[in-house]
C-alpha cells in the first residue's frame, strides 16, 4: 500500500471545511452546530488454500453536520470534500431542523467540558505493506495452521488487514480537534477433522502498531490448536454448575453491563439496572475503571464523539456501580452530566487476580468453560440471559472433554453478583479489557 500519510486529508483542510460548515449553519439561523469528519483507508488481503480469495483497497470519507435551532435538531452528511457539498449538507440539516419537534435535551455538550490541548496517545502507526506482501503474509499464516497438525484438513482462510483513519470534530463552542489512528490485524480460521466430525475455530491479533502484532505463523498455529482441541465435542445433560467465561467471551459479559447502564437504555426505561447507580451489583472486590489515555491502546481517545475531554473514571468500585455511561443528550434526559462516553467506553479495565486461566480451572473444580457463544438471548429489560455455548467440561480441576450444543442460562444480576474471580489472562483486543471470568453457578442445558 502506498504511504497513507500522503493520502489522508490534511488537518488544515478539514479545519477549513468544518469552519465553513459551522459558519454556514449560523448564517442559516442555527443557534448551535457541530461537524464531524472521518476518513478511512486501508488494505485487506484474504487467502484460502493458498489462493487469493479477496484483495481490496478501502477508502472512505464522510462529513456529518448537525444543527440546532433551539431544541430542534437536524442532521445531514456529505460524501465529498468540497465547499459545495458541505453547503448542501448544511442546508439539508437546517431544513430538517425546521420540521422536527423541539426537545430541550438536544444541544451540544457543555462548553466547559470540551477537550483542551488533547494529549498525543500515539495511536497512529502506518504499516507500509504492499498488496503482494499482505497476500504472502496471509499465505504464511494459513500454511502454519495446516502444518501445525495432521488433523487440520481444511481452512476457511487467513487474512491481513491494514487500516488508517482520521477523525476530526468541531463545534460552535470554538472547538476543533483531530484524532489520527491506525489498527492492523492478522486472522486465521482452521478446520479440523472431516465430515460430521469437523470442528472450526480461529485466532486473531490486532494492534495499532504493526510491531505489536503476533507473528503470522503464530496466529495460524493458535487457530489450528483451537480447532483440534474441539474434536469429539458432544453435548451435556442439564444441571447447575459453575461457568468460566474465557477472556474473549467474558468481554461480552461486561459489554452487557455497559449496555444496561448506558443512557439510551436508561431514559427509555429499557434496562433492568435502571436506578442502580450507588447500588452494589458485584462482589465487593470487583473494580472496573475506564482508562482512556493508555498509549497505543485500541480503546484510547483524548475526547469522545462530542468533543468532551476523557479522563480516568471508575465505573464499578467495591462492587458498587459508581455511575452510568452517558452522552450529553441522555445525561440531560436523566438530569445528570455527560460522562464523556458519546461513542462508547474507552479501555474499560476489569481488575483481576493472580490466577491465570489454568488457575481458574483448578479453582472451579467442576463445571463448564465457555469459549464460544451463539444467539442473541440477552434481554436487558428483564436481565434474563440464555445463549447457545460451546467450550470444555472440567472435572477435578482439569479439562476432560470438549462440549458443544448446550445452552447456558441465568439472570445477569445473579451472574454479576456471583462472580468468583477474574483471571490474569487479560484480552486487550478492544475497548473492554478483562481476563476470564468465573461465575458461581448457571443452568447448563444440553440433551
Amino acid at each position: 500500500m502506498s504511504d497513507p500519510r500522503n493520502e489522508l486529508p490534511a488537518a488544515e483542510e478539514l479545519e477549513r471545511l468544518v469552519a465553513l460548515a459551522l459558519d454556514d449553519a449560523r448564517g442559516r439561523g442555527a443557534t448551535a452546530a457541530e461537524a464531524a469528519f472521518s476518513s478511512d483507508l486501508g488494505l485487506s488481503a484474504n487467502v484460502r488454500k493458498g489462493d487469493i480469495d479477496t484483495l481490496e483497497h478501502h477508502r472512505g470519507r464522510d462529513l456529518g453536520v448537525t444543527v440546532y435551532m433551539g431544541g430542534c435538531k437536524g442532521s445531514a452528511s456529505a460524501g465529498a470534500l468540497s465547499e459545495a457539498a458541505v453547503r448542501d449538507a448544511v442546508r439539508a440539516a437546517c431544513d430538517i431542523a425546521r420540521y422536527t419537534s423541539d426537545d430541550p435535551a438536544n444541544g451540544l455538550a457543555p462548553a466547559e467540558r470540551m477537550v483542551q490541548d488533547p494529549p498525543d496517545l500515539d495511536l497512529d502507526h502506518p504499516w507500509q505493506l504492499s498488496a503482494d506482501e499482505a497476500v504472502e503474509l496471509a499465505r504464511e499464516c494459513e500454511a502454519a495452521a495446516v502444518e501445525a497438525d495432521a488433523r487440520i484438513e481444511n481452512t476457511e482462510g487467513a487474512g491481513v488487514g491494514v487500516h488508517r483513519g482520521l477523525y476530526a470534530y468541531g463545534n460552535t463552542h470554538g472547538l476543533f480537534a483531530v484524532l489520527p489512528e491506525s489498527h492492523h490485524s492478522i486472522h486465521c480460521v482452521a478446520v479440523a477433522g472431516h465430515g460430521e466430525a469437523m470442528q472450526r475455530d480461529y485466532h486473531y491479533t490486532v494492534a495499532r502498531d504493526p510491531a505489536a502484532l503476533e507473528a503470522a505463523r503464530a496466529v495460524g498455529r493458535q487457530a489450528a490448536e483451537h480447532a483440534v482441541a474441539r474434536l469429539g465435542a458432544a453435548s451435556l445433560g442439564t444441571e447447575r454448575v459453575p461457568v468460566l467465561f474465557q477472556a474473549p467471551v467474558a468481554k461480552g459479559l461486561i459489554g452487557h453491563l455497559v449496555s444496561a447502564v448506558s443512557g439510551s437504555a436508561l431514559y427509555r426505561e429499557a434496562s433492568f439496572l435502571a436506578g442502580s447507580a450507588g447500588r452494589q451489583i458485584f462482589p465487593d472486590w470487583v473494580q472496573m475503571v475506564e482508562r482512556p489515555h493508555i498509549p497505543r491502546a485500541l480503546g484510547s481517545a483524548a475526547f469522545d464523539a462530542e468533543g468532551v475531554a476523557t479522563a480516568d473514571a471508575a465505573l464499578v468500585e467495591g462492587g458498587v456501580l459508581q455511575r452510568y455511561v452517558l452522552d450529553s443528550y441522555s445525561a440531560r434526559r436523566l438530569g445528570l452530566a455527560t460522562t464523556a462516553n458519546a461513542g462508547g467506553v474507552h479501555n474499560l479495565e476489569v481488575a483481576h487476580g493472580s490466577d491465570d486461566l489454568d488457575g481458574l480451572i483448578r479453582r472451579m473444580g467442576r463445571g463448564l468453560i465457555v469459549t464460544e457463544l451463539m444467539g442473541q438471548g440477552v434481554n436487558l429489560v428483564t436481565g434474563d440471559y440464555s445463549r447457545g455455548a460451546a467450550g470444555f467440561w472440567v472435572e477435578d480441576g482439569a479439562i476432560v472433554r470438549p462440549v458443544q450444543e448446550v445452552t447456558i442460562a441465568g439472570h445477569l444480576g445473579d451472574i454479576f453478583a456471583g462472580i468468583q474471580a477474574v483471571g490474569s489472562d487479560v484480552d486487550r483486543r478492544g475497548g473492554i479489557r478483562t481476563g476470564s471470568i468465573l461465575t458461581a453457578e448457571m443452568t447448563v442445558a444440553g440433551q
